[in-house]
């Protein structure tokens, strides 16, 4: 039987592509050897002080508040909730197409039994040395000019992939032995081609 690895997945709630493919990184753990550690990274912190368009000024804004509460989180709760609150916010924000409202963040916590009072952090810098630590220990090693999903797994750690819709049984673990085996080629940067669909929630 092979030896189980563990994935390291960082994602920032607000992202409807790190959605679709750590809906992926689900699939995996079903068809391979493979454990999921959920880690935050903040794609309005990436950005911050950058030029960019009045509307994803507004966006990277309200981005700040559902991570803050998912580090608050983990800070007061520990790191087996990360995963199951990411779902909750997830499943609310880009299945349900809603807002991470207050209101909402909060039935978010509900769901998984974690206090109300945890959505305060969304106001609130507190958390923010501990956030851009953790964004940091992901994003690092892989630069400051990708986003989100960025995995780390074995020793290699690499943005995406971005996927639509989400592969899923034996398709999903296929797609994760095709991106360990670039991922893992020296010399190995980069696949792309021009995205002609939008994430897909199903």
């Amino acid at each position: 039987m092979s030896k189980r690895e563990t994935a390291s997945f960082w994602f920032d709630p607000s992202c409807p592509w790190a959605w679709v493919t750590s809906r992926w990184m689900l699939e995996v753990q079903k068809v391979r050897p493979v454990d999921v550690e959920w880690h935050v990274m903040s794609i309005s912190y990436l950005n911050e002080g950058r030029e960019m368009p009045a509307k994803y000024v507004k966006f990277m804004a309200k981005g700040w508040g559902p991570v803050r509460v998912v580090v608050a989180a983990r800070a007061l709760h520990g790191d087996e909730v990360v995963g199951p609150l990411y779902t909750a916010l997830g499943e609310r924000r880009h299945d349900q197409g809603r807002d991470l409202t207050r209101k909402v963040i909060v039935e978010a916590l509900t769901e998984v039994g974690l206090p109300a009072s945890l959505a305060d952090a969304r106001k609130s810098d507190e958390w923010d040395v501990a956030l851009k630590a953790e964004h940091h220990a992901g994003m690092d090693a892989v630069g400051m000019d990708v986003g989100t999903p960025v995995i780390h797994v074995g020793g290699m750690a690499f943005f995406g992939p971005v996927v639509s819709p989400t592969p899923r049984g034996e398709a999903a673990g296929r797609l994760w032995d095709g991106v360990k085996l670039v991922a893992g080629t020296d010399g190995f940067f980069e696949i792309k081609r021009t995205r002609t669909r939008g994430p897909i929630f199903t």
